[in-house]
Order: structure tokens, then sequence, then C-alpha cells
């Protein structure tokens, strides 16, 4: 017999599976990297996932780059990889560092795979009396120009591919037809309330029809404000960014970006900047005497360090900020530990996989070597298509309940990853949580393996597209395996 507690616990929870009203997901892609979706769990985690690294992707050695080369800008434009960057050099001596070793440039460089990375002579811009050189850009906004191609339907064939870049704590607008040849769009500034001293950026938002700017200011430390715009020129009073559960810490680079195969839900790949101080642990890092060096010359050059973190975001406003590392500085004897490294890129690319066989992945690129020597190095790390965050379940089960939600399509496809002996089962419900006939966690086969795409099967081949439309829930059962993303097709 079902006691009173039990039978008025149905009660209230099918109150209020009525009173919410269900997500509508269509047929959409939906990750995991939030709690959006979720409205119980029981044995089953969310967990953060790390890129591995791969090759040097770009050495910057030229006379018109050096140590300091940053603010990387990478984006697919058809059949070719684009590349953008900040060419300048510090030199750090006992009596100081000299900042202006040469002129800042915007430096661009292309590719056809994303992986292997030329500099074209561009003879463009005239260095050291040459033009026999692959910058694009001098003079203003050239220490953190940052460009992007326009998806704008209405977009001008001149401004195809627009840019952000600052000067005198304010922020000028770029255009160019080919996302070489660039001008100022206005002889003003766009944007002037801000810090602007570190990468600042802007895209066109394809799912709410506007553009969408996001800048450094400070507030208790290092922050980011985000803007809206219509026409590029003219942009909303800036907004801070509310984080859940919080900041985390101070966040130097935002690389805000819309995920380019879910542009609803925005990514950031922001850097994390943390003082450690002189300790113990700090003189134990590499490179100790170069550590002094830098720190004699200012004390946070020697304690500080820089890693890559990374958040999320349904309205490009609020943002679930993960407090753990998304690419640590790393097991290596020079270049990773310093300020300045651990930078991550703007920007997120497919690229073949370095194992045979494999299906693509998502390329990213980091800092490392910065402020040392007479040139720097970003590698490119990689992470499989929606890997950013998974639903973990151990060997002996978890499981997930998602909230009511609509879907439109005929099949439920999952990108998962299991172990040999792992598996995922998937239930529908009704929005009060009752398993639907045919739909039950016994009606469906293990689904085992490690796909980017793989239907989930019901058996007696029942035909998912009759829900469709209704208000239902997913549940999950996961036995030491990953979930990285879900659809309806």
């Amino acid at each position: 017999m079902i006691s009173i507690a039990s039978a008025m616990l149905t009660l209230l929870r099918d109150a209020i599976s009525q009173a919410a009203s269900p997500i509508d997901i269509g047929n959409r892609l939906e990750l995991f990297v939030d709690d959006y979706l979720i409205d119980e769990m029981s044995g089953a985690t969310q967990r953060l996932h790390q890129p591995q690294p791969q090759d040097v992707a770009c050495v910057y050695d030229n006379p018109w780059e050096g140590s300091t080369c940053g603010y990387k800008t990478v984006f697919q434009d058809g059949d070719l990889y684009r590349m953008y960057y900040r060419g300048s050099h510090v030199i750090y001596t006992t009596e100081g560092f000299d900042n202006d070793h040469h002129p800042q440039v915007v430096c661009y460089a292309e590719s056809h795979d994303g992986i292997h990375w030329t500099k074209p002579d561009l003879g463009l811009i005239a260095f050291d009396g040459g033009k026999q050189n692959n910058i694009i850009w001098e003079g203003i906004g050239s220490h953190n120009f940052a460009p992007f191609k326009d998806e704008n339907p209405d977009c001008k064939p001149d401004e195809r591919y627009k840019a952000l870049g600052s000067a005198e704590r304010t922020l000028y607008a770029f255009k160019s037809p080919d996302g070489i040849h660039w001008s100022l769009m206005s002889d003003e500034p766009v944007i002037t309330k801000g810090a602007f001293d570190s990468q600042n950026l802007a895209f066109w938002d394809t799912v709410r029809g506007e553009y969408r700017e996001y800048h450094r200011d400070f507030r208790d430390g290092r922050d980011i404000r985000t803007g809206t715009s219509k026409d590029f020129l003219n942009w909303s009073e800036p907004e801070w960014l509310d984080y859940s559960p919080s900041r985390v810490s101070e966040l130097y680079t935002n690389q805000i970006i819309p995920y380019y195969r879910a542009p609803h839900i925005f990514l950031g790949f922001p850097t994390r900047y943390t003082d450690r101080g002189w300790t113990e642990s700090t003189k134990a890092l590499p490179e100790l005497e170069y550590r002094r060096l830098r720190g004699y010359v200012s004390e946070r050059e020697g304690t500080a360090v820089t890693d890559g973190m990374f958040m999320s975001s349904r309205d490009g406003e609020h943002f679930n900020v993960w407090p753990e590392s998304f690419i640590r500085p790393g097991l290596r004897l020079r270049g990773n530990w310093f300020y300045g490294d651990n930078y991550q890129n703007w920007g997120l690319v497919e690229t073949k996989s370095h194992i045979d066989g494999a299906p693509d992945e998502i390329s990213v690129y980091a800092s490392e070597d910065s402020h040392q020597g007479d040139d720097c190095r970003w590698r490119r790390y990689t992470i499989r298509i929606d890997g950013f965050v998974s639903m973990q379940g151990p060997l002996s089960g978890g499981e997930f309940v998602t909230k009511p939600l609509i879907f439109k399509g005929d099949q439920l496809v999952i990108n998962f990853s299991t172990s040999g002996a792992g598996s995922i089962q998937v239930e529908i419900q009704d929005a009060s949580g009752n398993a639907i006939p045919g739909f039950g966690l016994d009606d469906c086969p293990e689904v085992f393996g490690d796909d980017l795409e793989r239907v989930v099967p019901w058996t007696d081949d029942a035909e998912v597209g009759r829900l469709s439309g209704q208000p239902v829930r997913l549940r999950f059962l996961l036995k030491d395996a990953d979930l990285y993303s879900i659809r309806f097709s």
C-alpha cells in the first residue's frame, strides 16, 4: 500500500511539473555545460574535461613578432583557417623591461587544416625598411585587434569582416572586405566605458539578431562587461556579467563565442590570473632564476600564474563558471608556469584527429614561453566535439532526470563514451515522471561504445516521433559512461 507521505510527495511533484513550463528544445543540439536541463541527479555528476596538448602550432620569431605575441583569434572561413595576433616583444633586464622594443603590429597567418600554419608575405606594411612580412595593420588598435567574419545577412560587402581594437582606454571599430585590408569604420571610438587592456571582442549573434561585445573593466579586480548593437557603431550601456556560483577569480580575457554547433549557447574561455606570492612552491616552479629576474622588475611578474578557464551562458549575460582549470600549466620544464602563459585563443575550429580513423575534433590554441627569450610559441590543444562537460556515472550506476521538455523529431541521438563494461540506458517519462509504455528503462537495450552520434534504441521499435510536441522527461542511467550532448532529429 502506498503511504500517505509517498502519495503526497507524488501529488506535490505532479503539481510542480504542471506549474513549470516545459523547455522547448525542438531539434537543436543541447550540451550539459550547465544544469539548465537537469532536474534531479542520483549518483551522477557533471565533469569538466580538459583538452589534450598536441603539436606547437606556431613559433613567433620574426623581427616584427617576439616574446609577447598574443591576443590570438582563430576561425575557419570556408576552406581557409585564419589566425590574427599581435606582434610585440619585451626584454627584461635587472634595470627594468623594454616594452616598446618595436611598435606593436597586427599579424596574420593562415592554414588549410588548422594544424600547419604559414605566414604569407603580404607586402602591406613597412617594417624596418621593407614590406616582406605578414603585418596587416599598425597603429591604433594594434595592441588587441580582434577580428571576426560578420554573419549578419544585411552586412555590407566592404564590412564582411569586422574587428574591435583599443586605444587610449576606448574601443574603435574596424572593417575589411577580405580579412586582410583594414580601415576604421569611424574616426571616433564606439565604446568608451571600460579599461580595455585585454582582448576585447564582438560578434554577430545569429539567434538574437544583434551584435554582442565583451570587454575588460575592473570590479574588485579584473572583470568583464558586455553590450549590444544593431549597427556595430552605436552600443548599449555596458553591463557587468553575472556569475554562478561566482567569478572564481580575476579574469584577464573572456574569449566568449556562440558555440558553432549550438549558437543559442555561449561558451567562454577566460584566462584566470592568480598571484601566489613568493612561497616555497613558487620557488620550486621551473626557471627560478628567470622568475626572480621578472619579479625584480615587477613582483607579480615573478609570482603570478595564469591558466585557462571555461564558462557558459544561455543569454550572454549570466555565466556558469567552472572553478577548476580547463587548461592547466602542465608538466613541462619551461614556458608554462609564468604570468602570460596558457592564454587561450578566441575561436573554436574543427581539425582532423591525430588518430587515424578517428572523427574530427575541436582545436584550441594556448600561449607558452610568453615574455621569455626572443620569441614565444602557441600550442594546439584538442578536445572531442561537444566534449567540454559531460554527465558521468560510475560503473555501479548513476542517473539523472531532465526537466519537462518538448522536442521535435523521430529519434534521440547522443554523443557519449563508455568503457568496455559501461553502458547508457534512456527512459522517456511523461511530465509527471511516469515511464511511458514502450519507453521504460527495461525497454532500452544497453548502449555502449564511443560515438559522436548514436541513435538510442527501444525494443519493439517504439516510435519516438509519436511523442514529438508533448511534454516529456528523459531519465538517463549511466554506468562508467560520459554523456556530452543530446539531440532529437
